[in-house]
């Protein structure tokens, strides 16, 4: 195991312009995320948390500062290079979903690897990870099931078999139990749990301090800038929500 971390930011600032106004979003935060960890990033709206996730997440580029994934420096990478890094290294789990309601759960979770055309496996290799996949977020027997067909919470665990086809360094989950009621909403916690639990690093945005707090440490964020960092001694499975 490697002693840099996964992820380190320094002095990340960003910069929404128009004609007539500059937002400045993030004003040089400095974090670093070691592998294995289970973060989770609050803030109210307006507090940078989600131009964090995307930059974070290689959807947006930093107006200044770096941002060091994996040992690689990503800031200054063009949108073709991202797209790639966004592929192979990052999972993701929004609150909606976002699945395409034509294909099967399988088929779904194996579109990253559809568009990671180097990732040097046949067919049949994919087609065997996609599946090892839902069967690691208990779903084996739902492969062939079309999204209608599946419960909210079912759905987030087809959304986080794709995020993990690729084996990615990081997690990211987006308000990951948002539109999911509180019996589902803790079957996906608990998920998380057990990816975490087998060294996935994960980084949680949420709004609701009962789902932060299953997380190992909580980053609070006001106006672009980190409040506090604080390890959280009471995460685990007996949080409520």
């Amino acid at each position: 195991m490697t002693d840099r971390p996964v992820i380190e930011i320094r002095e990340l600032t960003k910069v929404y312009s128009s004609t007539k106004v500059s937002v400045q979003a993030l004003c040089g935060i400095d974090l670093r995320v070691e592998h294995g960890e289970f973060v989770a990033i609050m803030g109210p709206s307006g507090s940078g948390k989600s131009t964090l996730m995307n930059i974070l997440g290689c959807l947006d580029r930093p107006t200044g500062g770096a941002y060091i994934l994996n040992g690689e420096d990503v800031s200054k990478l063009d949108k073709n290079r991202l797209a790639v890094v966004r592929n192979r290294q990052i999972g993701f789990v929004f609150q909606s979903y976002n699945l395409l309601p034509r294909l099967t759960a399988v088929k779904n979770v194996l579109l990253p690897l559809l568009y990671n055309s180097q990732n040097g496996l046949s067919d049949h290799e994919c087609q065997a990870r996609a599946v090892a996949a839902l069967e690691i977020v208990g779903l084996g027997d739902r492969m062939h099931h079309k999204p209608n067909e599946l419960s909210g919470g079912q759905q987030q665990r087809v959304a986080i078999a794709r995020a993990l086809i690729n084996r990615p360094a990081i997690l990211l989950a987006d308000e990951p139990t948002g539109n999911l009621d509180t019996h589902a909403s803790e079957e996906i916690l608990e998920l998380l749990h057990r990816l975490h639990d087998g060294g996935s690093t994960i980084l949680m945005v949420t709004h609701e301090p009962g789902i932060a707090h299953h997380a190992g440490r909580i980053i609070h964020l006001r106006d672009g800038r980190v409040v506090s960092d604080w390890a959280n001694g009471g995460e685990g499975r007996e949080g409520k929500l």
